[in-house]
């Protein structure tokens, strides 16, 4: 009986995609075999990336995680508060750990809407948030955020948008227009954006979040020949490459690369084609901008939304923004 409540507070359905995303195949078509050599990162998540993150989020080094869940930790009921939502959507929620932060400074109300791409996930972390929130209804949302909107439900009553962990800092600044243009477009008076960001340090620190000593970050980051020669019947020799994280501070961006430690050649089965990198051959992996508070509220503002609140710690490390549809009331 207890196991039949559980479940009727947990729902799933496929989010259908609006637009054509490119698949493994054409992105390292596009990516590996033309110069500069890049692999969008949405792959570095299969299991064993989502673990090899999660252990980064705890590294002493990767401050991040940690700073964005202080601050919703401090933050959460003033936020529930201005913003009384009836749901909460969050993209890009994997786990929903941070999320917990929200759901645990309310009693009822309220439902929650994870939107991810791994289906398994998502089952797993709504099965645990049901039996935690005896009040909560968690309804799965599958599908990828970036392959369009217009399918997500239509909610009566206010929703509260959650868009964490600096990932608009995985965009370059047209993405990051487009994504933020085109959720703005779906919100209605009542809604709000919460927008988590990372800010502009010094560049040690950030050096040193994304090269940390115990080598977790760089195991994530060979990780992705691992999912290219399972998904590409490719022979790419993880010890045959490095990893590298450098800011560039024209930029203002980490850089994260797979270099070539040797001159070689990879055979990629799936493409029918061999890939030749030369000793210093980088393949661009990630980026990640940082933001200046300025920065942050110009790229809201220019896309229709209105600061409500910026919550930031002493610091001045990271960035929450509390933010509505501006014109909308």
């Amino acid at each position: 009986m207890e196991g039949t409540q559980y479940q009727q507070r947990l729902s799933s359905r496929k989010v259908t995609p609006t637009r054509a995303l490119s698949d493994i195949a054409a992105d390292a078509a596009a990516g590996l075999l033309s110069r500069p050599r890049f692999m969008p990162p949405k792959y570095f998540y299969d299991a064993r990336g989502s673990r090899l993150f999660d252990a980064i989020c705890d590294t002493p080094e990767y401050y991040p995680t940690r700073t964005e869940d202080a601050l919703l930790e401090q933050h959460a009921r003033v936020i529930l508060e201005q913003t009384r939502p009836a749901h909460i959507i969050e993209f890009g929620s994997g786990t929903s750990r941070k999320t917990r932060r929200l759901l645990g400074a309310c009693d009822s109300g309220l439902s929650y809407w994870p939107f991810d791409v791994c289906e398994a996930m998502l089952h797993e972390t709504g099965h645990r948030l049901v039996q935690e929130y005896d009040w909560l209804d968690v309804n799965v949302l599958v599908g990828d955020y970036l392959a369009g909107l217009d399918d997500l439900p239509q909610l009566d009553g206010a929703c509260l948008y959650l868009f964490l962990g600096g990932t608009i800092g995985n965009f370059n600044p047209r993405q990051a227009r487009d994504f933020l243009v085109e959720l703005r477009s779906l919100m209605k008076p009542g809604d709000s954006l919460l927008l988590g960001a990372d800010r502009l340090k010094d560049s040690a620190v950030l050096h040193a979040a994304y090269n940390d000593a115990d080598g977790i970050t760089a195991e994530f980051n060979l990780n992705l020949l691992r999912v290219l020669n399972r998904e590409l019947d490719a022979d790419f020799e993880p010890r045959h490459f490095r990893h590298r994280a450098l800011f560039d501070g024209d930029r203002q961006r980490i850089e994260m690369y797979l270099e070539s430690r040797r001159r070689q050649s990879v055979r990629i089965g799936a493409l029918d084609a061999c890939l030749e990198l030369d000793a210093g051959e980088r393949i661009l992996t990630e980026i990640s901008r940082k933001f200046s508070r300025r920065g942050l509220e110009s790229l809201l503002r220019e896309t229709g939304f209105a600061v409500r609140a910026h919550y930031q710690p002493d610091n001045g490390w990271y960035s929450l923004l509390l933010a509505g549809p501006d014109g909308l009331s």
